[in-house]
């Protein structure tokens, strides 16, 4: 186990492609475990199991975001303390970190268990698709210690420069889940709750091998046990709250969007539109998911120079970062003005569905290339430890997308609603783009201050 990356001499363009990549890529095939299960799930036991399944979308979407305060937390204050020299504190980070997603797993497992069946019903079940909610969630949560260990440890191997285990991470669990889908689901003909089992049997493998990785002895900060304390846990949550927020949000936001198809929709409408919101939140997350794996994954260049104190390499990293999200966005607004009809035909033959799928995906994405300016600059922002401005992007976009949500269905038509999203993306990056480049310049001055 070689860590190939040096954080503070390697070149910076070199350096952010080489982390960037693999988790950009890793992101990526993050994306299949969602999309197989729906694409198996649409095609193998029909559009409203699939509609069921994406009820539960917001619930996964809260676990993971617990899992990615402590990981998004903890990552960028362990890499500036190991930027400073102080491996002793950034080990104690890591312990502090792990301390947190098991009491954190046990305490939201019995939570949701407990509550699911009210939870399904506020998110936009309907009569005819609680059932298949109610199996998905119930085995999906019942395996939540796997994906928030996996998922929130990840990024401290990521930290320390093993972008390539980072990787290796999630495409153990994704590829196994992609293997057992059709054994679950059509051979043992096990629907929906096959599905399940096959993402928590993938989570399981991910989570062992995240485990084993951090307790090698060649990794520079090894996770051992102890050493906890309030204090740290205060700070992991600080650095940690604004992509808790994001995700978290997003949450919220996905509820509100499958309440107000159903409200506006009416009766059978209403769980077409929320079979259509599946596929297209689905189709999001191949942007924003590999866009995150960018920004997430270079964050480790930015903290640790922070810690070392050398603003031209913050300044050169966060240009290249944002130049390759640009790039990306840029690639998959030509992939969804011309393949999106393939991709929707994964999830559904039929026809309505298909077309409507299709033209609220355009909708959706339109803006995506004023969101490849969000993501880095809140980010990497996060990164430097201005968490209270990183915080205010991100409410900020949230709340322009929830306005949205209320007023569109509203003044006009149910599928209106698909309008929110690309009206948020460019109103919060115009805003955030003004903010970062009003507050940076005194960023790097404290960063150089600093280290006098």
């Amino acid at each position: 186990m070689s860590r190939t990356n040096d954080l503070g001499q390697d070149r910076i363009s070199r350096l952010v492609i080489r982390l960037a990549i693999p988790t950009m890529l890793a992101q990526l095939v993050n994306v299949l475990y969602s999309i197989v299960d729906r694409m198996y799930i649409g095609t193998g036991v029909g559009s409203l199991a699939l509609a069921g399944v994406g009820v539960c979308a917001p619930i996964v979407t809260l676990l993971t975001s617990f899992g990615s305060m402590v990981g998004q937390g903890g990552a960028p204050i362990m890499a500036m303390q190991m930027g400073s020299g102080d491996h002793k504190s950034a080990k104690q980070t890591l312990n502090n970190g792990f301390f947190m997603l098991l009491v954190l797993s046990a305490v939201l497992t019995g939570l949701f268990l407990l509550t699911k069946d009210q939870l399904l019903m506020w998110f936009g079940a309907s009569e005819a698709t609680f059932s298949y909610a109610n199996t998905y969630v119930t085995i999906y949560t019942a395996g939540t210690f796997f994906a928030l260990i996996s998922g929130g440890l990840n990024s401290f191997l990521i930290a320390q420069g093993f972008s390539g285990l980072g990787m290796a991470t999630v495409v153990l669990g994704a590829v196994l889940n992609i293997i057992l889908d059709p054994v679950f689901i059509f051979i043992f003909h096990m629907g929906v709750a096959g599905a399940a089992i096959a993402t928590v049997i993938s989570q399981m493998a991910s989570c062992a091998f995240v485990l084993l990785s951090l307790r090698s002895h060649k990794m520079p900060v090894r996770l051992g046990w102890g050493g906890f304390q309030a204090s740290v846990i205060r700070r992991i949550v600080t650095f940690g709250f604004s992509p808790f927020l994001i995700l978290a949000s997003d949450s919220i936001l996905l509820i509100v969007l499958n309440t107000v198809l159903q409200k506006y929709g009416g009766p059978g409408e209403g769980d077409t539109l929320v079979t259509c919101a599946t596929i297209v939140q689905s189709y999001l997350l191949l942007i924003t998911m590999p866009m995150g794996g960018i920004t997430l994954g270079s964050q480790p260049v930015v903290s640790f120079n922070y810690g070392k104190g050398d603003p031209d390499r913050i300044k050169k990293a966060i240009q290249c970062i944002t130049g390759l999200c640009v790039i990306f966005c840029i690639f998959m607004t030509i992939v969804t003005q011309t393949i999106s009809p393939l991709y929707v035909r994964l999830f559904t033959t039929d026809s309505v569905i298909l077309a409507r799928s299709v033209t609220y995906i355009k909708r959706f994405t339109a803006m995506i290339i004023p969101l490849a300016i969000q993501y880095p600059l809140v980010d990497e922002t996060t990164a430097l430890g201005k968490v209270g401005q990183s915080l205010f992007c991100s409410a900020f976009r949230k709340c322009v997308f929830f306005t949205g949500l209320l007023l569109l269905p509203a003044l006009f038509t149910a599928d209106a609603a698909f309008f929110s999203e690309p009206i948020a993306d460019v109103i919060s990056a115009t805003m955030t783009s003004i903010l970062f480049l009003h507050r940076f310049p005194r960023i790097l001055k404290e960063c150089q201050n600093q280290h006098l």
